[in-house]
């Protein structure tokens, strides 16, 4: 199997349809921090879940220019007032220009607001993330979709979403399948599994039909059981001419035997 042709037939198949932010790409706003002194990620499980989750989604997105991807990066929502300010996990801004990197995403400049954000648990954060921010992220803000998810192993699988309906309501996402979850506005599935060798919880999307994005380090090893497939067919294919030869000699002689049989018999 072609992994990489499989993977951009694929991304094209299920890629969102969105249009474009009305308002224009905006660095930087003088007078709005940009960073402060907190941490990126809370714990290990956190960081790994974060740098995971985002090389899935860059990847996915990488040939985008109007997808726009921001990990731990100050959202402002309201023109002039610095306090309606948000810094979630991860979010993807559809329709936003990709580039040039920005350091803050103002909604008013760009002429939208990110459609999806991930915030993944902690101790420290868990409560409000759960809790607060679903007004915050949804109805303030007013983000599309709103998905939280606990990537430490040590505690109980927690993984809800949420979404903004036409009328404007908040509604709970719910799912047949248990630690799954749909995203409409990126049309993508999420899904949870525990990694043994990372022990950590990792959250990670998926095409609808179910195929997982892979990171590159998985894109890397695929690519290799693809290459010892083809070496393995290509010694099968050969040991099969083999035997064929073999075969074939063994019916020369038999050819052979019977024509020198023949022979004597018509002397």
């Amino acid at each position: 199997m072609d992994y990489t042709n499989d993977f951009e037939i694929k991304r094209a198949k299920y890629m969102p349809i969105f249009p474009k932010a009305t308002g224009h790409p905006t660095i930087y706003i003088e007078g709005y921090p940009f960073e402060d002194d907190e941490p990126m990620a809370a714990t290990l499980y956190h960081g790994i879940q974060i740098t995971f989750f985002f090389e899935q989604l860059f990847r996915l997105y990488r040939l985008e220019p109007h997808i726009l991807i921001g990990v731990d990066s100050f959202i402002y929502y309201s023109e002039g007032d610095m306090k309606k300010c948000v810094a979630p996990d991860v979010y993807v801004a559809l329709g936003a220009e990709k580039r040039p990197p920005r350091r803050s995403f103002y909604t008013w400049a760009e002429g939208t607001v990110p459609d999806t954000i991930f915030e993944f648990l902690s101790d420290s954060t868990k409560n409000d993330d759960r809790d607060r921010k679903v007004q915050l992220y949804l109805k303030e803000m007013e983000a599309k979709e709103y998905f939280i998810h606990q990537p430490n192993p040590e505690e109980p699988a927690e993984f809800r979403g949420w979404y903004r309906d036409t009328s404007g309501e908040i509604v709970e996402m719910t799912s047949d399948t248990p630690g799954t979850l749909f995203s409409e506005k990126l049309n993508l599935l999420f899904r949870w599994n525990v990694d043994m060798d990372l022990n950590v919880r990792l959250l990670r999307p998926y095409f609808p039909d179910g195929t997982p994005i892979t990171t590159s380090i998985e894109e890397e090893q695929q690519r290799k059981i693809a290459e010892a497939q083809v070496e393995e067919q290509a010694e099968q294919l050969k040991d099969a001419k083999n035997l064929t030869d073999e075969q074939a000699e063994k019916i020369r002689e038999q050819a052979d035997e019977i024509e020198r049989l023949r022979q004597q018999l018509g002397k």
